[in-house]
């Protein structure tokens, strides 16, 4: 039997089928050489400032459009749809959570957000969860341990008891500072099964 009685998902790139083809694709449309957006948002100090601020509630989701458009030489009008415009719900995962929590797994979302107007990450989502943890809501960001301690609060449980989910790899060795059992989630099909592996019990919902 397993200890692990509790489930922390990242929002996009995990709920959400991966951000990098989007953003690639984004280049593709925009007529942009490949690895643009890496080098001007993803690099630059500034934009990493800005997209830290973004995160914690401080600007706004325009504010940052204006900055990342003026960088990368595009229009600045929802900038941020733009460039995430293929993401899609990611399926398995979705599933799996659902048939976690069914079984009794307490399940939360730990997601840094990228604003909410006018483009909404988590707008068309159910977000049926036993918690919800939206960082620009707390001005919290990963990786803060005041964040991670934020979503156990709500869920009434110790990290200790807890897997946390993340498609981006720096944020897991503080989550497991703090107790946490880590997943890396780089591809949907291997991350359900490492979960049915941690959690022990099937996670795919039949038919």
């Amino acid at each position: 039997m397993t200890n692990l009685k509790g489930l922390v998902l990242d929002f996009g790139g995990v709920l959400t089928t991966p951000l990098v083809p989007a953003a690639l694709a984004f280049e593709q449309r925009a007529g942009l050489p490949e690895g643009t957006l890496l080098k001007a948002l993803y690099l630059n100090e500034d934009m990493i400032r800005h997209t830290e601020e973004l995160e914690r509630g401080e600007i706004t989701q325009t504010r940052w459009n204006a900055a990342a458009a003026e960088r990368i030489g595009v229009p600045p009008g929802n900038l941020m749809g733009r460039i995430f415009a293929d993401l899609r719900p990611e399926a398995s995962v979705i599933a799996a959570a659902r048939v976690a929590r069914r079984a009794g797994v307490k399940v939360g979302i730990l997601s840094n957000s990228v604003g909410t107007d006018p483009w909404n990450l988590y707008a068309g989502h159910e977000m049926d969860y036993d918690a919800v943890v939206v960082s620009e809501e707390h001005g919290l960001r990963k990786p803060d341990p005041a964040a991670f301690q934020l979503v156990l609060d709500v869920l009434h449980m110790t990290a200790l008891e807890c897997v946390f989910v993340d498609d981006t790899e720096r944020y897991l060795a503080p989550a497991a500072e703090l107790g946490f059992t880590t997943v890396h989630a780089r591809e949907p099909g291997r991350t359900v099964a490492e979960l049915e592996g941690l959690l022990g019990m099937p996670l795919t919902e039949r038919g």
